[in-house]
């Protein structure tokens, strides 16, 4: 037995450990001098433009990062602050998400081929007839912000008097067009939404993620990124956004028909959300949440969980080493609260990663199980 704890003891410090890794980075040739460049991954919540995470230029057309991280599997990419200004391939193409696994200090070396901004890929607006921007500047005064808000209607929404369920999802510049999709890939919950027939529909309603305030306003707590205001947030959901939309359009407005949904960042708010507010929030899609980033959230659910309260909770199995863990382990505490199976279904998407592509193909699944209201 002493053996055995001791090689549970190994192997969780190896998991915790922090580790030295230091990128060294050729830039190409097009890039802007002097110039930004970042490290953005599943390392720090894909942020674009995150302070500690900019590389410094070390020689003629080479850029360093050192930084400290636990040791693990990541994805990341850089960019020169903006998505829009991602890297591609030579060949100007979008790349795969670049791989990192380190169990001990590290040094990487590699190319980035080309930036998107100097040759970029034509992109059109993709979104439907049934999506509607609200207003380019929503005023969100719990943080002295604006932000665009999205909104899509059902088919025949304008020649009737039925009312819908409401799901209000997270970054939403990649819900419905390709030409505001920041990560590669747009959702395409229109063209999903389109496809249903009458009486199946929802109102979707779809925030903008607030760029480089987006790790801090999906955070509830203080971390290593900055103060979280993931608090402010989701009172802006509740206390503003949400009275708009039901005095504005024909919605149902109890809990048992109001979700919050969200991926990554967006899922983490998104549990925080359904578990502080579960009198406005009766559904909670969780999509590959960042729990990592504040795992405070854990204690939060073993006081405050509602076992009324219906969630699906859906990763891939190739995101990190502790995603799929890190999302049981929230459900293990459901369970313990006494939320009842039914409720709470877990998907684990066999080889699916930590991206746009994945969340696209998981929506229809969670929206068929949402639209199950007993």
């Amino acid at each position: 037995m002493k053996r055995i704890l001791l090689f549970i003891l190994l192997i969780s410090s190896i998991a915790t450990a922090q580790v030295k890794v230091t990128f060294k980075v050729t830039i190409p040739a097009s890039t802007p001098i002097p110039e930004t460049v970042y490290l953005a991954g599943s390392m720090n919540g894909w942020t674009a433009a995150a302070k500690d995470w900019q590389l410094a230029a070390a020689s003629a057309g080479v850029y360093q990062l050192n930084v400290s991280i636990p040791a693990g599997a990541y994805e990341y990419k850089f960019t020169r602050g903006d998505w829009n200004k991602v890297e591609c391939s030579a060949t100007d193409a979008p790349i795969a998400n670049r791989t990192l696994h380190v169990l001990h200090d590290t040094i990487v070396m590699l190319n980035i081929a080309e930036w998107q901004d100097k040759h970029p890929i034509e992109k059109k607006h993709t979104a439907s007839a049934n999506v509607h921007i609200i207003s380019e500047k929503f005023d969100i005064p719990q943080l002295g912000r604006q932000r665009r808000v999205w909104i899509y209607l059902p088919s025949g929404y304008a020649y009737g008097k039925a009312k819908y369920p409401v799901i209000y999802m997270q970054d939403g510049q990649n819900l419905f067009d390709e030409l505001t999709a920041g990560y590669g890939q747009e959702w395409g919950v229109d063209e999903f939404m389109d496809s249903l027939k009458n009486g199946q529909q929802a109102i979707i309603v779809g925030i903008d993620h607030g760029g480089n305030y987006r790790i801090s306003e999906y955070d509830p707590y203080d971390s290593q990124y900055g103060k979280g205001q993931g608090d402010d947030y989701s009172r802006f959901l509740v206390e503003t956004l949400k009275p708009y939309i039901d005095s504005h359009y024909q919605t149902l407005p109890d809990a048992k028909h109001t979700t919050v949904a969200g991926s990554s960042m967006g899922g983490l708010i998104s549990m925080y959300a359904a578990l502080k507010y579960p009198r406005v929030f009766g559904n909670a899609g969780i999509f590959s949440p960042s729990f990592w980033i504040g795992s405070q959230i854990y204690d939060y659910a073993k006081a405050n969980a509602n076992s009324g309260t219906r969630y699906y909770f859906v990763c891939g199995d190739q995101e990190s080493e502790k995603e799929v863990a890190d999302m049981q382990k929230m459900v293990d505490i459901l369970k313990f609260k006494g939320s009842p199976e039914k409720n709470i279904p877990v998907t684990i998407i066999k080889g699916a990663k930590h991206n746009e592509v994945q969340w696209h193909g998981d929506f229809p699944a969670f929206y068929d199980w949402l639209m199950k209201i007993k």
